[in-house]
């Protein structure tokens, strides 16, 4: 299964990046990019000033789930990085991997844990109801 944050740091050790927004427009126009990411949370409308420019040139765009900060720990920088285009890929499969598939495999699988949580505290409150509920004998009855 593709993991996005291992193949961009492999892409930023082994290949060649583009890092911070500028940086990536400027890749866009000049036809250097061959897949943009940007980071979920960051400042929405340069993101989306970003991903329009993309999808203008047809280049792919993967969003990483995590802020900005987040993504420049991935690339290994001490800074915030709100995208970064991949210029060359280097020895990662970026290029190759559909992460859409490995992200919605993973959200599908929170999601059942999250419905076998629920159950197993529905199936509690129950329990706790059902005891409640009955009478426990007292010394006086006794």
């Amino acid at each position: 299964m593709a993991d996005l944050s291992r193949d961009i740091r492999l892409a930023v050790d082994s290949g060649e990046v583009a890092i911070g927004a500028e940086s990536v427009m400027h890749s866009i126009k000049n036809g250097t990019s061959k897949l943009v990411i940007v980071a979920s949370a960051g400042k929405k409308e340069l993101s989306e000033d970003i991903v329009h420019m993309a999808k203008l040139s047809d280049i792919k765009v993967e969003v990483f789930d995590g802020n900005s900060m987040d993504l420049g720990t991935v690339c290994g920088k001490p800074f915030s990085v709100s995208a970064l285009s991949i210029l060359s890929a280097g020895n990662s499969n970026i290029l190759k991997a559909d992460y859409s598939k490995a992200e919605a495999e993973k959200e599908e699988k929170e999601k059942e844990e999250e419905d076998e949580s629920a159950a197993s505290t529905e199936d509690n409150a129950a329990i706790d109801a059902e005891q409640e509920s009955t009478p426990t004998p007292t010394d006086e009855e006794s």
